[in-house]
């Protein structure tokens, strides 16, 4: 669970300015940009814990690459932290590094150093990720950057990353409330958490402003960070969202308001800030990539947040209550 916006605002009050880096630690951003040579060097960190251990190293690169990926700069380099409880069998650690190499080697990411050891403060097999890729600054994509007019499209369904982890961390729960697939066969949809593909392609089509995963916080947190940072308002049409049909079954067994469901963590999700003319070249890339786009709103100079669903105009939850932890934890 993240800090609230001003819980984060009172941590960084400490950091000093620094005329070498381009984009410091801010709310709503998903790396950091510093300065090296003619060139910008883009850095995200993630942890990654509580998920399908037989993902966890595929994991723990992906996160950190994606949010590098949505600055624009392609992932290069990384470190990697495995922390876990004493006694951890070292097996297990061999196992996630051995899925960690697979994937940095899947994305063409080195890796340069790291650090593994055993605590009696850890419960559970814990990792950290920092990826390192380089952009020319012309190319630089922040969540800063949407314009009055942008187009929000949408990559994925919403909910697509807690429909797949809770399927395979509660098998029997999901068979009877999803029905007819398999709850193996969400093991296939683990790779749609990872965006740094699409990121990568959409960064390349002119008239892409902005890009923002929607993690932790699912569509709430990340439209109002897009808005925040780049000082904007929006308009969302509820009925323009494509929504996992799981997550819906979700949404009435945990009994979730509607602002519960819109803040789902949605993992491999990314809310695109798009200018109109661009629309067509943006969702031809991610059908290159067998994605389907979708626009549920736009961005607007006044500061408005709105949501419309049907006849009903109101506003755009502010914050975001994402159910993900509590039905994870839940027995059935």
């Amino acid at each position: 669970m993240k800090l609230s916006g001003e819980q984060l605002r009172a941590l960084l009050q400490c950091i000093k300015p620094d005329d070498r880096i381009v984009v410091p630690p801010l709310i709503g951003y998903d790396s950091g940009v510093h300065r090296m040579g003619d060139q910008y060097l883009v850095v995200a960190a993630d942890p990654c814990t509580g998920v399908p251990e037989e993902w966890f190293g595929w994991l723990l690169i992906n996160y950190a690459a994606s949010d590098v990926a949505l600055s624009g700069a392609k992932p290069e380099f990384c470190t990697i932290t495995l922390l876990g409880p004493r006694p951890t069998d070292p097996a297990r650690f061999q196992r996630a590094m051995q899925q960690t190499c697979q994937a940095a080697d899947e994305l063409s990411i080195a890796i340069v150093r790291g650090h593994t050891g055993m605590y009696d403060s850890l419960n559970d097999l814990l990792g950290v990720c920092t990826v390192y890729g380089t952009v020319a600054p012309q190319r630089l994509i922040t969540s800063g950057g949407a314009k009055p007019g942008d187009l929000i499209l949408c990559t994925k369904p919403l909910g697509l990353e807690t429909v797949t982890n809770y399927a395979l961390a509660h098998k029997e729960a999901a068979q009877h409330l999803f029905g007819s697939k398999n709850p193996a066969e969400y093991s296939e949809l683990v790779p749609m958490q990872s965006c740094v593909k699409e990121a990568l392609a959409l960064s390349e089509v002119e008239g892409v402003h902005a890009m923002h995963d929607a993690t932790e916080g699912g569509f709430v947190a990340a439209l109002n960070e897009l808005a925040g940072a780049s000082k904007l308002g929006f308009e969302v049409d509820w009925n323009k969202i494509a929504i996992q049909p799981e997550a819906v079954a979700l949404q009435r067994h945990f009994d979730l308001s509607d602002a519960q469901l819109l803040a789902m963590s949605s993992t491999g999700t990314i809310l695109v800030a798009v200018e109109p003319k661009a629309k067509r070249d943006a969702l031809q890339a991610l059908e290159k990539l067998g994605l389907r786009g979708y626009v549920i709103g736009e961005f607007t100079s006044y500061k408005d947040r709105i949501l419309t669903k049907g006849q009903n105009i109101g506003a755009f939850p502010e914050h975001a209550d994402d159910p993900y932890t509590a039905m994870m934890a839940a027995t059935f």
